[in-house]
Order: structure tokens, then C-alpha cells, then sequence
């Protein structure tokens, strides 16, 4: 190589390219890791130094160089090329590669309005310099090159338009821990941030993308999800629309509930008019979600609700269709499509299914999510009242319907409202669920509005984050991590503003949390267990009973301190009602694991003190935030050893945790035969979490004569799923016979919508 090319420094001037500086720096980057080249990262970076090269193109340059070079066989490039990563980053950030005291820097970037300006009012210098103490930025060095890139794409405060970035990784863990326990007393409150800032930081804890990206700038909304529920009124539609907007522009990802909404044909005004039906509102609420860009990337994304016996039906299941017109199509929403008990009978019955106008049978559909017994006795008297509009289906045709388009666009969800409700922390009759999320993992009450400031209505919103099982040492360690994360996140809910009062009567009146966990994957791996075999029930009932034992301890202590919940009244967790009491049985014939902890103390305490939040556990996807830890996402097992995941930085490889040793005891997704072992071990989960869980069927056309699915195939997973108690059911996945590392598009933690396909 030539070596009198000359590079551009930053304040233009040019001189000679120094090699050995680039050599001792990839040398640094390389020290301690495994079946690395320092030369092939040299070799592969020169071929493409030109003269006149810009330092900050050499610098691009190298650390691509050494991301290119990630393969099963080298998977340490991961960290050579983070690393190199890193150094570019705080280059950019600060100008040298050491980083400035803590104080210095907050008091800049609050100066220049990056950061809130309560930081520098609730905290002296002399508490910034005791953060100092346990700051540790040698951490930055844990992350793999996919987390840098994350990092340095969507989380670090930085200018979109420009470019500029103004912190690094470690910033951004203690400032957030600082914003969260700013209102704890000074005596007692650095004890916390140095306890959830090492939790955070070392991976135990994970955090959403609104939180990591928003907490310590001005902009305060947090939460995830966002559930919004509309009546069958012009004035509630227009509540609802207006409301998507708000909070699509605040970067949530929404669940729309309009189930509500009357049939074509029925009659307005008493005769006045006929309804236009459905697809007319949906169009509108579609309109409403893709009017704002998130962070200028994309537009939001949200998933629509409504029960599988709506009189219109037929029409809502091929909304997402690429056949029809643009008249009949409502392509850009995702649905969740509701089911119950009688639904399911009247399948296995070989019987017919009813469909009505919800506006046309009195009390059905509040009954669909708050009383069982009184659907059934309702819609059989409504089947034999001749003078109601309906139309009879038979049950397999509409459930093949539903498990055609499901196949088809493998977004077509289901929501079973029955558990949802018996199987939940409140009580039906006061706080029924009738929705879930974009990522059904939610299960909140909510309650139309009549107008945007309408004091009954509720926007339920619910904050996240996860415990992380790859770095978990001992279930014992759950307690500590527990009472940090729910203390955390509860503490969020105040610190947080709420553009509609709907959301903050909800929310402070609920302190609805949703903790749950990433790395499930490695977790059984490292373990030496496997999904498809029912080699890891036993250990994953121990888990999540730890995980939801722990979680509702800490918020019962939560509750000893500052109070309950106002509305703990209208849980069940008031009349001492806890998750082991109501989960289907079922599960009994699949896991023999005993409880080991002491719910009936538990219990007793619950019921003299309260719970401080009124769920505390969900199972996200966690794609994105996944990989800030290096860890597999949520509780899926990977496509393949590296993922490739497509973002708007490019393609990012990303290995699985401790691949040299436990490389075969991954159960890859398309090497598991059926869906059978997975669904049960989300049912045992189930058992436990409070919420809902972001659960997926996976097909392999190749395991099936012909190269085809058989639709009695996905029934029959559907039917599992509901006798294990699961509440919902997320993607439809058919393997298309790409590579199994093929690229996976990432998705926000249910905040952006672009969740994985």
C-alpha cells in the first residue's frame, strides 16, 4: 500500500496518514479477545483509504472493516468492532476518547438545553461527584457492535438533523437512574441510583426505547404502550382519533379497541340513516396513526381491535389483504381479532357462529369481556330472536377465514378475551380488559371517551423494562432486582407528563407496570434444556413464579411506604386473589415443579396493605433493547447462531451470548419441530405474569406434505393455546427458505411498531 496518502483532519488541514496510530488502536481494540486478526482488520481497512480520506471516514472505515469480519467462526469481531465503535463515538462526542467529569457535563448539556434542567436544581455538585465514585465508562466496553450501533442510532442524545452526538453509554445509564430516584430523600437516594445504575449498566435490568432515549431530555412520555378505546359515537371516534395522534407523535405504540362500532346498514338517528359501517372509522384511525413521524423516521403503527362474531367480520378479516381495492382494504393497521370460550366450543362442535351488530344486542358486548356465563346465556337468546339482524357462519369456515389471513400477512392476531379477564389482576366487573397492544402483551382496562377531555374516559399506558436471565446468577438475586425495577418504574409514572387527562387518571389511578425478560433463549442454553422436548417446564415455572413473587413483594413494600394504588379497590389482588388461583389447570398435566415461595404470607400482606401498582409483569419482544445487552429477545428462540438484523444503520450482526461454549445448545426456530413444546412453555409462564405475553407460532412449509401448512395445523396450535390459558397470540411466522440467519427486520419494544417479521 501506498503510504504517503494524506487524511483530512477535522479543521481541514491535511496531513500524512499515521499507520502505526491506526495500528495501535485496533491493537487496543483487539487486547484480551479471542481468534482476532489485527492485521486482517488492518488489510481490509487500507484497501479502502484513499488520499485525501477524512480521519472520520478512516475511523468508519476500520470499524466496518472489523464488523464484516464477524462469522461463527470469529464471533469476537463483535466486540473488536465495538470497541473500535466506542473510541469513534467518544471522538465525536467529546473531541478525546476520555470523557468529562460527570458534573462538567451535565451542567453543559443542561446549559444548552439537551438535558432537563431539574438535574442541576435537585442535585448539588458534591452528589454528581459521589455519582462519579461508581460511574464506571470501562463499561462501554461490554457492549457488542450491533448494541454500539443502537446506541448510537436511536438512545444517545445527539442532533438527528446534524449528526451530533453529546454523551456515551454510561452517561446515559447514571442519568437516567439520577432522574428516576430524584424525588427519593437525599439521605437514601444515591443508595438507589448506585444500585439501579450497576443493574442498568451491567445488563441485569433492561430498559425500553422511550426511556433509554427520552429520561434526562425535556420530552417526558415513557411509556410503551398506549391502549385507546373508542364508542360507537361520532364524538368518541373523534376522541379516539385525536388522542392516536398525541401519542403518536410522542413515539407509543397504540392499541385501538373499536369493536364497539355498529354494523353496515345499521340504522342512525332512528332511521334517519344508514351506517356506513366499520372500514369507513378504520381508515380514519389509519390516517390518524401514520400522520406523525417517529423521531422523522417513520410513521407510528398500531394494532385494531374487534370480536371475531361482529356482524361485518368477513369484511374486517381481509382488511390487510393484498387482494381488493383500496376501498375495501385497510392495509397499514394490524388487528387482533377477539375469541372466547363459546367461539371455540361451537369450532369443536362442528357448530355455526352468529354474527351481530354489537349495536343491535344489548349488554353483549360489555358481557364478552366481563361475564362468561352471562355471553353465553345473551347470545343464545339473541341467536333465537327472530327480529335482530344476523347471519350464521359455520365455525370452521370462519375460523379457517381467520387462520387464512393470519397465515397470509402473519399479522392478524388474537386476543382470548375470557382469560384476559379471569385470568388478571382485576376484577372483570369494575375493570374489564378489552384490548391489548401493538404487540399484545398489554391487558388494561380502558373506557371510551365522549371528548378529548372527558373525565370518565381511560387511556391506559403501561411502562416497561426486563429482567435480563442470561445475567442472572441465582432466582434469589430476582428480589433485589425487583424491588429496583418496580421502585424505578413507579417513580417513572410521576415523573412523566400525560398530554390527555384520560391517561393520567388511568395511570396514577392504576401504577400499571409490565416487567419482563430477555435472554430466555441463552437462559435454557447455558442450562442445557430445550423447547421443543418439555426438558425446560420444570425450570421455567420455578422462574417465573420467582419473577412474579418478587414483583408483587416489592410492590406490596412500595405500597407500605407510599400507599397502594387508588384504584387497588377494582383488582382482585384487594380480595386476596393472586395469579396461582386463577390459571387454567391445564398446566398441572405439563409441569409437576411445587411452588417454593411463601405466596400465603404474600397473600395476607397484600390484602392489609395493598399493591403500590396494579400489574407489575408482561412479556414484550424486547428486539431492540435485546440486543443494547447482547442478549436473545424476549423469550424466542433464535433463527439462527448470528442474526442479522436490518436497521436504519444497516445490516448489524449480532452473535449469540457465549457461542464458543454453548453453541450446541441453542435450539434454533426452524430446527424445532412443532409448535407444541413452545406453547406450553408460554402457558406455564402464563401461570404467573399478570399481563399478557408477545407469544408467536412458527411454520416450515418443508415439514408439511406438499410444501404447505395445513390450516388444521394452525388450528390445532390455536386450540392448545387456548387450553394452556394463553391470552394472545402475536405473529404467525412461515419460514420463506432463506438462510436461517436472515435479515430480521427490529422492532422498538412496541414504541416504534416496525416489530420484527
Amino acid at each position: 500500500m501506498n503510504n504517503n496518502l494524506f487524511v483530512t483532519k477535522r479543521n481541514g488541514e491535511k496531513e500524512p496518514i499515521d499507520l502505526e496510530k491506526i495500528h495501535q488502536v485496533i491493537d487496543w481494540a483487539a487486547d484480551g479477545l479471542d481468534n482476532v486478526s489485527v492485521s486482517q482488520v488492518e488489510l481490509k481497512s487500507h484497501i479502502q483509504f484513499y488520499d485525501g480520506i477524512k480521519t472520520e471516514d478512516i475511523h468508519e472505515t476500520i470499524i466496518k472493516s472489523a464488523a464484516d469480519l464477524i462469522s461463527e467462526e470469529t464471533p469476537d469481531y463483535q466486540f473488536l468492532a465495538a470497541r473500535l465503535a466506542i473510541f469513534h463515538l467518544r471522538k465525536k462526542a467529546y473531541g478525546k476518547f476520555e470523557p468529562p467529569k460527570l458534573y462538567e457535563h451535565v451542567i453543559s448539556l443542561v446549559a444548552s438545553g439537551k438535558y432537563d434542567q431539574h438535574l442541576i436544581t435537585d442535585y448539588s455538585q458534591d452528589e454528581f461527584e459521589e455519582m462519579e465514585r461508581f460511574l464506571d465508562h470501562r463499561r462501554d466496553l461490554n457492549f457488542s457492535y450491533a448494541a454500539v450501533k443502537q446506541l448510537e442510532g436511536k438512545y444517545l442524545v445527539q442532533n438527528r438533523v446534524t449528526g451530533e452526538i453529546y454523551e456515551s453509554a454510561q452517561f446515559l445509564y447514571i442519568l437516567v437512574a439520577a432522574c428516576l430516584f430524584a424525588k427519593y430523600p437525599k439521605a437514601t437516594r444515591l443508595k438507589y441510583i448506585e444500585g439501579f445504575y450497576n443493574a442498568i449498566s451491567l445488563f441485569k435490568i433492561s430498559l425500553p426505547t422511550p426511556i433509554m432515549a427520552g429520561v434526562r431530555t425535556p420530552t417526558r412520555q415513557f411509556s410503551s404502550c398506549v391502549l385507546i378505546e373508542c364508542g360507537d359515537s361520532l364524538d368518541s371516534i373523534n376522541a379516539a382519533s385525536s388522542s392516536i395522534v398525541k401519542y403518536v407523535s410522542q413515539r407509543a405504540g397504540i392499541g385501538i379497541n373499536a369493536g364497539r362500532i355498529r354494523a353496515l346498514g345499521s340504522s342512525i338517528r332512528n332511521g334517519e340513516a344508514f351506517h356506513t359501517g366499520c372500514i369507513p372509522f378504520f381508515k380514519h384511525f389509519q390516517t390518524a396513526v401514520k400522520s406523525c413521524s417517529q423521531g422523522g423516521v417513520r410513521g407510528g403503527a398500531a394494532t385494531l381491535f374487534y370480536p371475531l362474531w361482529h356482524l361485518e367480520v368477513e369484511s374486517l378479516l381481509v382488511l390487510k389483504n393484498n387482494r381488493g381495492v383500496e376501498e375495501n382494504r385497510v392495509r397499514h393497521l394490524d388487528y387482533g381479532v377477539q375469541f372466547n370460550k363459546v367461539m371455540y366450543q361451537r369450532l369443536i362442535k362442528g357448530e355455526s357462529i352468529t354474527l351481530f351488530s354489537p349495536s343491535d344486542v344489548p349488554g353483549l358486548y360489555d358481557a364478552f369481556f366481563e361475564d362468561q356465563d352471562e355471553f353465553e346465556a345473551l347470545y343464545t337468546k339473541y341467536e333465537a330472536d327472530p327480529s335482530i339482524r344476523k347471519k350464521c357462519i359455520k365455525a370452521i369456515d370462519l375460523f379457517t377465514l381467520f387462520a387464512q389471513e393470519r397465515a397470509s400477512t402473519g399479522r392478524i392476531y388474537l386476543q382470548n378475551v375470557d382469560h384476559c379477564n379471569t385470568h388478571s389482576p382485576f376484577d372483570p366487573k369494575q375493570a374489564p380488559i378489552r384490548q391489548s397492544n401493538l404487540c399484545l402483551e398489554i391487558a388494561l382496562p380502558t373506557q371510551p371517551m365522549e371528548d378529548v377531555n372527558d373525565p370518565n374516559g381511560e387511556i391506559a399506558l403501561c411502562t416497561l423494562s426486563a429482567f435480563n436471565l442470561g445475567a442472572i446468577d441465582s432466582l434469589d438475586e430476582l428480589e433485589g432486582l425487583a424491588d429496583l425495577a418496580v421502585r424505578a418504574l413507579d417513580n417513572l409514572l410521576d415523573y412523566q407528563d400525560y398530554p390527555m387527562p384520560a391517561a393520567k387518571n388511568a395511570t396514577v389511578g392504576r401504577r400499571t407496570l409490565g416487567i419482563g425478560v430477555i435472554n430466555y433463549a441463552y437462559y435454557l442454553a447455558k442450562n442445557g434444556l430445550y423447547y421443543s422436548n418439555g426438558s425446560a417446564n420444570n425450570l421455567t415455572h420455578k422462574t417465573f413464579e420467582a419473577i412474579q413473587f418478587y414483583l408483587l413483594k416489592a410492590s406490596n413494600n412500595l405500597a407500605k411506604e407510599m400507599g397502594a394504588c387508588p384504584k387497588f379497590n377494582e383488582t382482585r389482588l384487594s380480595q386476596g386473589i393472586l395469579p396461582i388461583d386463577t390459571y387454567k389447570r391445564e398446566i398441572d398435566n405439563i409441569v409437576s415443579e411445587p411452588l417454593h415461595l411463601d405466596w400465603e404470607t404474600l397473600r395476607r400482606d397484600i390484602i392489609e396493605h395493598g399493591v403500590r401498582n396494579s400489574t407489575v409483569s408482561a412479556l414484550m419482544p424486547s428486539e431492540t433493547s435485546s440486543q443494547i445487552s447482547n442478549a436473545t429477545n424476549g423469550i424466542e428462540p433464535p433463527r439462527g447462531l448470528i442474526s442479522v438484523k436490518a436497521s436504519k444503520d444497516g445490516i448489524l450482526k449480532q452473535v449469540v451470548p457465549d457461542y464458543t461454549n454453548l453453541k450446541d445448545n441453542y435450539e434454533l426456530l426452524w430446527n424445532i419441530p412443532s409448535n407444541q413444546g413452545y406453547l406450553e412453555l408460554v402457558g406455564i409462564m402464563q401461570k404467573f405474569i399478570d399481563q399478557t405475553i408477545s407469544a408467536n407460532t412458527n411454520y416450515d412449509p418443508a415439514r408439511f406434505e406438499g410444501g404447505k401448512v395445513p390450516i388444521k395445523q394452525v388450528l390445532k396450535d390455536l386450540l392448545t393455546a387456548y387450553k394452556l390459558g394463553v391470552k394472545t397470540m402475536y405473529y404467525h411466522n412461515t419460514r420463506d427458505g432463506a438462510d436461517d440467519s436472515q435479515v430480521e427486520l427490529e422492532d422498538d419494544d412496541c414504541a416504534g411498531g416496525a416489530c420484527k417479521i
